[in-house]
């Protein structure tokens, strides 16, 4: 019989590597069914918190914050982009993709959690930025991500122009990042195991049935 575990997935709707080890995870857990099943939560994380809602061209951005010449920044793109086609995701980033703030994106995911749609709303938006191009800073963008994930369109935008759940969502980006979660993703198991980085779906694998075999054993 299947063992219930909680997983919280900190990551960030922009994160190339957050796509990539969620298809990993999922693609683990569809291995692992007959031992492990999850209730997965999506917790927030900003990768680029300061980032103004226009947001900035991805080869100026990677050139600022890691020092990247634009070969190199072409270059890790196309291995991203790989690593994503690999799990049967489509990846469109070019040299003119832009990086955007996320706050409000995670706002919504808040909700969608209580809805019960956080599962499908991560997804719709992770193919609206990486996919489709779109900004997920744009509450036209989040609003029809929304309606995509089955959520009621006109609560979403409600929600967006209230500001609603700001709160919840800094208190929650604060409480990840006093566990010492600095880097996304980041996949917690039971909150005492830790899983880092976009792993494929063998290292989620092996992960999942150690921790498995560990919960038979206590």
């Amino acid at each position: 019989m299947a063992r219930t575990f909680r997983i919280d997935f900190v990551s960030d709707v922009s994160c190339p590597w957050c796509i990539i080890g969620l298809r990993g995870l999922e693609e683990a857990l569809a291995r692992t069914g007959d031992i492990v099943a999850a209730e997965i939560s999506f917790q927030p994380f900003e990768l680029n918190p300061d980032m103004p809602p226009e947001g900035q061209n991805i080869v100026e951005h990677i050139a600022q914050k890691y020092g990247s010449t634009p070969e190199q920044s072409a270059a890790n793109r196309k291995m991203i982009r790989d690593r994503a086609a690999a799990l049967g995701f489509t990846m469109a980033m070019s040299d003119q993709s832009r990086i955007y703030n996320t706050f409000d994106a995670h706002r919504l995911l808040h909700w969608a959690e209580q809805e019960g749609r956080q599962m499908a709303l991560k997804h719709a938006l992770f193919d609206a930025y990486f996919t489709e191009g779109k900004s997920p800073a744009d509450h036209e963008v989040l609003a029809a991500a929304a309606e995509k994930a089955g959520l009621d369109g006109a609560a979403a935008r409600e929600i967006l122009t209230s500001g609603r759940y700001a709160e919840e969502v800094r208190r929650a980006e604060q409480f990840w990042r006093s566990r010492g979660i600095n880097a996304v993703p980041a996949v917690i198991v039971d909150g005492r195991y830790l899983i880092s980085g976009g792993q494929p779906p063998e290292a989620f694998e092996q992960a999942l049935r150690q921790i498995a075999a560990q919960a038979d054993e206590a």
